[in-house]
């Protein structure tokens, strides 16, 4: 079960438990600082609407245990409301606007520039935030000069042997895949006589799909009377605790990377050529 605010992650690498003093003389040449940014939106009968900031707190509490003690990584407290307007007027749902969120996220970083880091990951557990995270993280490089990087774990694919392709495609949202991962985080939050399974009838469409080739602006309420988009009914937590183990496995390693990345790097070394040929 998840504990919150226990273990490495917020005992040995939580950001705000240091003193101004500490922060200032820390080195910060390869120091990452992971921004969660997740949501409170209702997600089914059978859900938490705490959800997505849950997973995304549980997820970096059990990556952050199989960081190496030499990476500088450090992490901040969540932003726990997202844009979530696509799910107002089902009950529990709080959402910010684009403007405000992407507002919070200049505001965080530019601070934390000012601090004197270099390298900040917005790390995202809400579907609904992920067009705003791609825009936000030029819009800081642009803004600071800090390397951005932005990843949501969800997209990791790491469950293709537990789920079925219809599920994984269509699930999108209180599925077998978030009701899995939340009953091995925290069982007790969700309400099994509840399991919902809804799925949008996406078949007589070749090139349509909710987040995938050619998409289509929709709200819940236009492909779900439940307020989920998947089958819960064939969640496990056994399921969840194979996806949360291979995710923080992948993001252990792939954590370490971004702190060792150089974005003047990427043109090292390839002369730019001439239109007539030659190098200039």
């Amino acid at each position: 079960m998840f504990l919150r605010y226990e273990g490495t992650a917020w005992e040995e690498r939580f950001l705000p438990r240091l003193t101004s003093k500490q922060i200032k003389e820390m080195p910060k040449e390869k120091t990452l600082v992971i921004l969660p940014v997740g949501a409170v939106e209702q997600h089914g009968p059978h859900l938490p609407i705490y959800t997505d900031t849950l997973i995304g707190e549980a997820t970096l509490t059990q990556t952050l245990e199989r960081i190496s003690s030499n990476k500088e990584i450090w992490l901040l407290p969540p932003v726990s409301y997202g844009k979530s307007n696509e799910h107002i007027g089902l009950p529990g749902t709080i959402s910010l606007s684009a403007n405000t969120l992407l507002a919070i996220m200049l505001d965080i970083a530019e601070s934390l520039q000012a601090s004197g880091f270099r390298k900040l990951l917005l790390f995202n557990t809400h579907g609904g935030n992920v067009d705003l995270l791609n825009t936000a993280s030029r819009e800081i490089r642009i803004r600071t000069g800090m390397m951005v990087f932005y990843l949501s774990p969800g997209s990791l694919k790491v469950a293709e042997d537990l789920i079925s392709p219809e599920e994984l495609e269509y699930g999108i949202h209180g599925g077998e895949y978030e009701t899995s991962v939340v009953m091995s985080i925290k069982p007790d939050w969700v309400q099994d006589e509840f399991l919902a399974k809804e799925l949008p009838d996406m078949s007589p469409y070749r090139f349509l799909t909710l987040e995938g080739k050619i998409r289509f602006g929709w709200k819940m309420a236009d492909i779900s009377a439940t307020g989920i988009a998947g089958d819960a009914t064939l969640a496990t937590p056994e399921k969840g605790h194979i996806i949360q183990d291979r995710i923080a496995a992948i993001l252990a390693e792939a954590l370490g990377e971004l702190c060792d990345f150089e974005i003047t790097e990427v043109l090292k070394g390839k002369p730019v050529e001439q239109a007539a040929g030659g190098p200039l």
